[in-house]
């Protein structure tokens, strides 16, 4: 049997870094994990190839190949997937469809030969059983959070890593919040399943041994969501191994804002060679995180919990929502201070949006509020898929406003001076010095040439430069990162500010939404 996995392609979004990529020649952030951990579940005598058509392109000649693609997407990849869908269906190649996009909307695609729904350690065997009696059904579903401390190590050896600038690994499944915009707990349920110690390992020593030297991000959604494990085991197993191979990887995740409140756990981080986490502010508007039960981000002082967090080491990255029925037309101009005054650099500003399986889903639902087949999975684009409480065109005009503003030259590297004013880095124990990579000091050229001559900033970014090198002269190459950075978000801002309303809210909500 010859299987084709394609990782469909990403459009041009806050998260692509497609802009920033370019200064380090390489072609996507991250690799597809779901399917190059699909690939060891599948019969070892298969033929496998990948395609992620971020990196490269998909030609007729490998669909020809392929008995079988095996398909996987979020939602942000939908017109893309389309895309795949026909070109199979043209070619006379069977698809299999799975991953976030299809277990929650599988009822939307036409052209696919076989769903197979959920998590693949409980959906992929049965039907690997049928197709081998030659009798496999349209639809399989998982229908449990199965235990993944049996789930393989990825095959890295289906990627040129090479053209990534990170490498990926989960350590969790699920979260114990119940935030009522999220799908995690859709796709992955509430309690946190762990990986083993022993799987962690594994998991380093086979990625070191494919040769990857550089970023590595843990995906979890969570992944302080089960403390005692991480504290107790994996973050000492984490540490102890990176000591031993002298810091190969750079570490980064998402969490909750109550790693605040855990000197201790933040320490921990920091010493297993962490120094960036993305956290869910979402609003500083006390009413608005009421109303979406982010309970563990209300009664607390977000800005103070943002700084402690640097305070100790870590870069933390902040995702930010405007929309909420809560929200006071004075939104805009408080998620901006906010931003501006917590020294968030990476701030991810979005329309809330509702997706489908979700508590907020089913409640505007039954208000009628829904506009159907409205949802693009791009959090910065500017659509939503229901009608807002504010008045449409002023959400709209407002969210814009606080991207022009927060990704504007000056207010941009003023927020990065203060960031770094903030941050107190610290060198794990047993890591030698830092030293400039070949790539980094290219980067850096290539950022004095476009940032600094041909860039409308331009003057903005040589201000920056200066003030750092003679305020903050160890933490020059963090901001020149952060700098290059701002010129991929600046372009995505562009683009989403020029582009018309399309029409996103002239739809009429409809019972059937």
């Amino acid at each position: 049997m010859k299987i084709l996995m394609v990782y469909p392609r990403y459009p041009d979004t806050f998260w692509s870094f497609r802009h920033a990529l370019k200064f380090v020649s390489k072609k996507a952030p991250f690799p597809p994990l779901g399917l190059i951990t699909v690939a060891p579940m599948l019969p070892g005598d298969w033929e496998k190839k990948l395609v992620d058509m971020n990196v490269s392109d998909l030609a007729d000649r490998d669909i020809r190949w392929a008995d079988y693609i095996f398909l996987s997407a979020m939602v942000v990849q939908r017109e893309s997937v389309l895309e795949v869908i026909a070109r199979a269906k043209k070619l006379g190649t069977k698809v299999i469809a799975g991953g976030p996009l299809f277990t929650t909307g599988h009822d939307e695609f036409e052209g696919v030969d076989h769903f197979v729904l959920g998590e693949a350690e409980a959906s992929l065997p049965p039907f690997l059983a049928d197709l081998a009696a030659g009798c496999p059904r349209p639809i399989y579903e998982a229908g449990i959070f199965p235990d993944i401390s049996l789930t393989p190590v990825p095959d890295w050896s289906l990627l040129d890593i090479n053209k990534y600038s990170s490498m990926s690994l989960q350590y969790s499944r699920g979260c114990p919040f119940d935030c009522e915009f999220c799908d995690i707990i859709v796709l992955n349920g509430h309690t946190p399943r762990t990986k083993s110690r022993e799987q962690i390992i594994r998991e380093l020593d086979s990625l070191y041994d494919h040769g990857w030297r550089g970023g590595l991000f843990m995906v979890d959604d969570n992944f302080i969501g089960n403390r005692k494990k991480l504290k107790g085991e994996i973050l000492p197993a984490i540490t102890g191994w990176l000591r031993r191979h002298k810091f190969p990887f750079v570490l980064s995740t998402e969490a909750s804002i109550n790693l605040a409140d855990d000197p201790e756990l933040m320490k921990m981080l920091v010493d297993a060679g962490f120094n960036r986490v993305f956290v869910g502010i979402e609003t500083p508007n006390e009413e608005s995180l009421v109303e979406c039960n982010k309970g563990q981000n209300i009664k607390r002082d977000l800005m103070a919990s943002v700084k402690e967090i640097h305070n100790h080491g870590l870069e933390v990255q902040g995702g930010f929502i405007v929309g909420f029925d809560s929200d006071p037309v004075s939104i805009f101009k408080n998620q901006i201070n906010f931003i501006q005054n917590s020294g968030i650099v990476t701030a991810m500003v979005g329309l809330l949006n509702a997706p489908r399986g979700t508590r907020l889903y089913q409640r505007l639902k039954g208000e009628n509020r829904l506009i159907q087949n409205n949802m693009s999975g791009d959090n910065t684009d500017g659509s939503m898929n229901f009608i807002p409480r504010m008045n449409p065109q002023t959400l709209v005009n407002g969210y814009k406003h606080i991207l022009t503003t927060i990704y504007a030259p000056r207010q941009y590297y003023d927020r990065v001076m203060n960031f770094l004013a903030e941050y107190r880095p610290h060198r794990p124990k047993g890591k030698g010095p830092e030293r400039l990579q070949s790539y980094q000091f290219k980067a850096f050229l290539k950022s004095l040439w476009l940032l600094g001559v041909k860039e409308k900033g331009r003057f903005e970014y040589w201000r920056f430069l200066v003030i750092t090198f003679f305020k903050h002269p160890r933490h020059l190459p963090i901001g020149v990162y952060m700098a290059i950075y701002g010129y991929h978000f600046r372009k995505v801002v562009e683009k989403y500010v020029a582009s018309p309303i399309k029409g996103r809210f002239s739809h009429q909500p409809t019972q059937n939404s």
